[in-house]
């Protein structure tokens, strides 16, 4: 498939140079803009220069890590983005994803699936089919599905594209219940743990206490539960 300006782009960095060109040649096939860098510094360069859709970030790289990369890039940007590691631990996958990372993926992988990660993150970032009918209102809180929009005392809040996803969800379905197994099947998340770690940063930016939830609530033994204060 030839790429068009219409096709995201995606930003890969990877200091592995063979992997890296790898990645961008089967990337760029499969209907992608492809742009690559071998460490942060060279990515933070290509990224004030032109916009991307997603990133792609190996976790070892020399100098700033993957994590910090992704940790930094969030503190101002909601872009998705999806880290490669050769860790396996879950511990080290729970850390890219509190460090503001969407979604993992272990090497070795298969290319197929890396496929169908960057399609489902690219999905999520996406304006969804179904939206709340009007804003939900949490206390200080007012979230805007039709905008993307969180506000807290009328100043906008920060959402990722994982955050809004799930706010727009629960949002769209207030006082329903729901697993994790079944977030993580209608999110397109592999790993139930990491929607935890969603609930847990989207109540620090909901709640006036996030030890002690009144809108995004713990189901126990279900899930998970958004009971706003009205809906209109």
């Amino acid at each position: 498939m030839n790429g068009t300006v219409q096709d995201p782009h995606l930003l890969v960095v990877d200091d592995d140079e063979r992997l890296r060109a790898l990645l961008q040649k089967y990337l760029s096939t499969n209907g992608f803009r492809v742009s690559a860098a071998a460490n942060a510094a060279d990515a933070r360069s290509l990224m004030k220069s032109m916009a991307f859709d997603l990133l792609v970030l190996d976790v070892m790289m020399p100098g700033e890590s993957g994590f910090e990369l992704a940790a930094s890039v969030r503190s101002s940007s909601d872009i998705p983005i999806l880290m490669l590691t050769a860790k396996s631990e879950a511990e080290d996958r729970i850390t890219g994803l509190e460090k503001g990372a969407d979604d993992y993926l272990t090497k070795p992988f298969e290319p197929r699936e890396l496929l169908l990660r960057i399609g489902s993150l690219l999905r999520r970032a996406a304006p969804p089919a179904r939206t709340a009918t009007g804003e939900v209102h949490m206390g200080d809180c007012v979230y805007d599905p039709e905008r993307k929009q969180l506000r807290r005392k009328g100043k906008p809040v920060k959402l990722t594209s994982s955050e809004n996803a799930l706010l727009q969800l629960f949002a769209a379905n207030a006082g329903r219940s729901f697993s994790r197994s079944d977030l993580c099947s209608r999110l397109g998340v592999a790993l139930e743990r990491s929607i935890d770690v969603q609930v847990t940063r989207l109540r620090k930016k909901i709640e006036e206490d996030p030890k002690l939830p009144l809108y995004l609530q713990t189901v126990r033994g279900v899930g998970y539960v958004l009971v706003p204060d009205r809906v209109g």
